[in-house]
């Protein structure tokens, strides 16, 4: 079994948890003893038996792949529609069925909505996720499976170690991210906070406002950058008070699954994504102004030495195995 893996974007123009889970998921999926490759646009000798799709697939692309005899799993992140609020997925939802009846072809095609329906299988993060494909796109239920992130060992093996502190958040600096309005609120309810992480380009007008922030409230706020160390990493998560990621939309955050695996308690935004993976594990704020997430930043704050540590994520070795039963029930139909 030969597997490609595919992606529309290249890496050089956007860094981010995608980017690493890619990475992550052909390290595994090779350590497994899949025999599995980047798929190489100019090269028209590679051979392959599944094509990993991570995104939303062409229908033509997905016609000459199975004109060819090669599978086709599709791996998404509805990161925007899956942060969305019930009212508003049902209204989507009508525009693409609508679109579908109304649109040409040619038009409804670039959507590529069809291509839940057509594809050997879906891959998502989460079941919300899952659902969304069922329920929105119309993805046949026997062909959507549901495959977590893995976490690096060096996370899960880390010892314990004395807690600060400080709350940690581990985030690239954009607006997504809310990072300035999560330093805004640390500094409003006076818990030092460490952001671990960097803007998509140094020029960029959120990360000048968030420098500048800073700035001015070096007593409550750190920020070095990223750390490439994964040890180091790891070494932080151990040593902070919790975890928070306070973003407007998200579909599986790998810095959270890589806090919890330190045994780091987590405050989340109230989304979805968040309460379908963690549940009770967590506790939750809703996605507000810095004054008003001020006050549960203050209360997880004081309440984190008490809290129990979230489950212990998956190792992407366990996820491999995922992915290889999705590539085989494709091959077995």
């Amino acid at each position: 079994m030969r597997v490609l893996l595919d992606h529309p974007n290249p890496f050089l123009l956007a860094h981010g948890g995608f980017q690493i889970q890619i990475e992550q998921i052909f390290r595994a999926v090779k350590g497994a003893g899949v025999d599995v490759e980047f798929l190489r646009w100019w090269d028209d000798t590679q051979s392959a038996d599944v094509i990993h799709y991570f995104g939303r697939p062409p229908l033509a692309y997905l016609s000459a792949a199975h004109k060819k005899g090669i599978k086709v799993v599709l791996n998404q992140l509805l990161t925007g529609m899956g942060s969305r609020k019930p009212l508003v997925i049902q209204a989507e939802k009508a525009v693409i069925n609508l679109g579908r009846t109304l649109l040409p072809g040619m038009i409804s095609a670039r959507f590529a909505w069809d291509s839940f329906r057509h594809s050997d299988a879906c891959v998502a993060n989460t079941e919300w996720e899952a659902q969304l494909m069922r329920q929105v796109f119309g993805a046949p239920p026997g062909n959507v499976h549901v495959v977590p992130n893995g976490v690096e060992e060096v996370f899960l093996q880390s010892p314990a170690a004395t807690r600060g502190p400080w709350l940690i958040c581990t985030a690239t600096i954009t607006e997504r991210k809310r990072v300035l309005e999560l330093a805004q609120a640390s500094v409003h309810a006076r818990t030092p906070l460490w952001i671990i992480g960097k803007p998509y380009a140094s020029a960029d007008p959120y990360a000048e406002r968030f420098t500048r922030f800073l700035g001015a409230n070096k007593d409550l706020l750190r920020f070095e950058g990223p750390i490439s160390n994964r040890t180091d990493l790891a070494k932080a998560y151990r040593e902070a008070r919790g975890f928070v990621l306070l973003s407007t939309m998200e579909t599986r955050s790998l810095a959270a699954e890589e806090a919890a695996a330190c045994e780091c308690p987590l405050l989340l935004s109230d989304l979805p994504w968040a309460k379908s993976v963690y549940g009770s594990d967590a506790v939750y704020c809703p996605v507000t102004s810095p004054s008003r997430s001020a006050s549960y930043l203050r209360a997880f704050y004081d309440a984190a030495p008490g809290l129990q540590p979230p489950p212990r994520p998956k190792t992407w070795g366990q996820v491999a195995e995922s992915f290889r039963k999705v590539y085989e029930s494709c091959l077995a139909r």
